[in-house]
């Protein structure tokens, strides 16, 4: 049996709260894991989610049964069954004692049905794949970029398997199942379409013109990755502008061995094309994990000029700027560092960080230059970063 994965997610003390977070992330283990003694809900179980689905109300009679005083109650995948919410914000008015962990794989249809979310009693959480910081020795760069840090496909004897079969659930159970589209077929070539975009400015026109379907679909079609946790797009930072900037936002799937494994090859694509954009996106994903589990006002963005100048992270807060350029080569030239000078006069107050595939930390102008393994073995939620 694999050892147990001490995550950096931490809950709120004593609240109830809403868990999201993609599928295979580990949100069921870690609960067992933390709260043992937890009565759970699993409406991902066919006789469960068929008796809750058919009368909500029979959650009230299961809570009437169990012992009095304070207890924790975990429903799992929430969003099977969105009319469970009301009997949850009529149970927690009547009885505070009761904690309850509400986990969920998708937002979608809480918020198609006008679900507020328990009108603000719970907070909402977010789990995300391992770090390298949580599995510091175990983790290798190499085995993170090839197949992804999702817990249940790192964990698994047969990885490559283990990611087809990811995406199948994905698309069997939740867009087919849910009837989220007409066609799963049009969806899947859209995903193909999609992968293309990853770590790049998104264009949604020129990916629908590649699937051969409007706009307005594949507007649609991305709405449902995010809703997903399937993939998501990071913003422009374009406070104090003092150039033209692009407008578009980038995008990423949620894990670089997703997006290796949807992204298809052939004989014009360029192997360094590929992990230059699994690298970018592998930094994106611990950004954002760091980011969420630091609980800070931090949020990410991207940098780009229309005159070319770029850097792929921009972190903002109270307490952190920070522009951070990822490149997979093995030494730092000098014209790597172009986006971030540019960065920089525009912004002296910013820290820049140069994130590369070399094994040496180094100071190139005033700019920080950082073994990319070391880093994310390194970046520890409520750590600052390097400077």
């Amino acid at each position: 049996m694999a050892k147990y994965v001490r995550r950096q997610f931490s809950e709120i003390v004593g609240g109830s709260y809403f868990l999201f977070g993609p599928r295979g992330t580990g949100k069921t283990l870690w609960l067992r894991h933390t709260h043992p003694e937890a009565h759970c809900i699993d409406l991902l179980e066919s006789d469960t989610h068929r008796s809750y689905a058919a009368r909500p109300e029979r959650l009230r009679e299961f809570l009437a049964g169990l012992s009095t005083g304070p207890k924790t109650v975990v429903v799992d995948e929430i969003q099977k069954v969105p009319q469970l919410l009301d009997e949850v914000h009529q149970w927690m008015s009547q009885d505070p004692s009761t904690r309850f962990i509400l986990t969920g794989s998708s937002a979608r249809k809480l918020k198609q049905q006008g679900v507020d979310l328990l009108a603000g009693r719970a907070a909402v959480l977010t789990m995300h794949p391992f770090m390298g910081f949580e599995l510091q020795e175990e983790f290798s760069l190499t085995a993170a970029l090839q197949w992804g840090m999702l817990p249940v496909v790192w964990r698994a004897e047969d990885r490559e398997a283990a990611l087809g079969a990811y995406l199948g659930v994905y698309l069997r159970e939740e867009v087919q199942q849910e009837g989220l589209v007409r066609s799963v077929g049009s969806f899947s070539r859209f995903l193909e379409a999609i992968s293309f975009s990853h770590g790049g400015v998104l264009n949604a026109s020129a990916v629908a013109r590649e699937c051969q379907v409007s706009r307005s679909t594949v507007e649609g079609y991305l709405s449902i990755l995010e809703d997903l946790l399937l993939g998501f797009r990071i913003p422009v930072f374009n406070r104090r502008a003092a150039r033209k900037l692009v407008v578009h936002p980038k995008f990423y799937l949620l894990d670089c061995g997703v997006y290796r494994k949807l992204r298809p090859r052939g004989p014009l694509d360029r192997s360094d094309e590929i992990g230059g954009a699994a690298l970018e996106g592998l930094v994106a994903q611990h950004l954002r994990a760091w980011i969420a589990y630091s609980r800070k006002d931090h949020k990410l963005h991207y940098w780009r000029t229309k005159a070319g100048n770029e850097v792929d992270f921009v972190i903002y807060g109270s307490d952190c700027f920070a522009a951070v350029e990822v490149k997979a080569a093995r030494r730092v030239e000098r014209r790597d560092l172009r986006g971030l000078r540019a960065f920089l006069d525009d912004y002296p107050e910013s820290d820049a960080i140069l994130l590369y595939g070399g094994k040496e930390r180094l100071r190139i102008n005033g700019i920080l230059c950082l073994p990319c393994e070391q880093f994310l073995r390194d970046l520890a939620p409520a750590s600052e970063l390097p400077h």
